[in-house]
């Protein structure tokens, strides 16, 4: 009997199924052959969205922004929706933001082929409740620019946008090593932004800030050499940060996403799994349209440490915190798997990571996750409360 790929289960319909009482599934609606970065918001009209990347493969100049709708009441999300089209860049990580004034923004990156140290940041704007958006525009040209966490506004009306910066080497391929995290803040709701650099950051990307109320902000981090996720603390709203010190979950150099509760608690969905339990390496994220998979993984210079990549993302694991992210415990794996990741294959189904995930609270108080199934679809699971 020949066997069957785990592909051939994906249903990419958007029908929404009941797994068990307290599970929900559904496949988004995918228009390309890879999907990836999956971000959920909700609309003013209580409109659940996903948006995500997709094309061929990561860094190809056919990668584009997809978004997908959920009406209240809908047993069926609607079908893939595409939002930008530059055929010279790989468009990546989008993240949709409720301005104050109704506004829904949708912000992305947008880089040639694999070279990250040259993203920027491209912005389309909706005045309609997001049915549709304006045209694109540059919200940050400084290169190397890369988001993937939502927007947040503190107590004093200011706009954080947490980011990363991708440093390039002179003379190398951008891979990672230099990577550290940085803050956009605007006082103008957003028409003009000032970069502030997280200390000693190094490693630290995807920042995600969740604020604690008052001035108390904490934020986590994915991490480039693939250790622990990383968490840095702010006392005034987000404006400085601490240093990033490692919390007690693992990390592969993959992306986290938390939410703080009703109840206070932060939710944190992730990969539990880190270099340490597993040998699976390759030489860099792009390295299949680089032309050097076979390439050997070249030692560290002794003055620095190398990004980690290839390390299985799997499984796909829920944790709580009831102490600001101090402390996890409570896991749950979601979804488990190999998380082969060795390849970003999508057309051959090489690929069976799960992986970068989103989290956000449904008006019910149950979560919604949505996260990459290899690399093949996202896919939604809504768990009750």
């Amino acid at each position: 009997m020949s066997q069957i790929s785990p592909s051939e289960f994906i249903h990419p319909d958007g029908e929404i199924r009941a797994t068990d009482p307290t599970r929900r599934e559904a496949f988004l609606p995918a228009a390309t052959v890879q999907c990836h970065a999956a971000n959920l918001a909700y609309l003013p009209d209580g409109t659940l969205t996903c948006v995500w990347f997709g094309g061929t493969m990561e860094g190809m100049g056919d990668i584009s922004i997809y978004m997908s709708r959920l009406a209240p009441g809908a047993s069926h999300w609607s079908a893939a929706e595409k939002l930008s089209d530059d055929p010279q860049r790989s468009e990546q990580n989008p993240l949709l933001f409720v301005a104050p004034d109704g506004k829904i923004w949708l912000l992305y990156t947008s880089q040639p082929a694999g070279n990250q140290d040259q993203s920027i940041v491209k912005r389309r704007i909706s005045t309609d409740g997001g049915k549709t958006f304006g045209p694109v525009s540059t919200l940050c040209d400084t290169p190397g620019t890369f988001i993937r966490q939502p927007i947040v506004i503190n107590r004093y009306g200011e706009w954080l946008l947490p980011l990363f910066r991708c440093i390039g080497i002179p003379g190398e391929r951008w891979t990672g090593d230099k990577d550290f995290a940085s803050v956009l803040i605007s006082r103008d709701a957003g028409e003009t932004w000032s970069m502030h650099d997280v200390p000693q950051s190094v490693g630290a990307v995807h920042m995600n800030i969740i604020d604690l109320g008052k001035d108390q902000m904490v934020a986590f981090y994915r991490h480039r050499f693939a250790e622990h996720i990383l968490r840095s603390r702010s006392s005034d709203a987000g404006r400085n940060w601490s240093a990033p010190e490692p919390t007690n979950l693992p990390n592969n150099n993959s992306s986290v996403q938390a939410t703080r509760l009703a109840d206070g608690r932060i939710a944190m969905v992730y990969n539990h799994s880190s270099a340490a339990t597993s040998t699976d390496r390759r030489l860099s994220l792009y390295d299949e349209i680089e032309g050097d998979l076979s390439s050997p993984a070249t030692p560290a210079p002794a003055n620095r440490r190398k990004a980690v990549w290839g390390v299985p993302r799997a499984p796909m694991s829920l944790a709580f915190s009831s102490d600001g992210g101090a402390t996890f415990g409570d896991r749950l794996d979601v979804e488990t798997g190999d998380g082969y990741c060795l390849t970003n294959n999508s057309k051959d189904g090489l690929n069976r990571e799960l992986s970068y995930p989103s989290i956000i609270s449904g008006p019910d108080g149950g979560l919604y996750l949505a996260f990459t199934y290899h690399r093949r679809a996202i896919k939604l699971v809504q768990l009750s409360s």
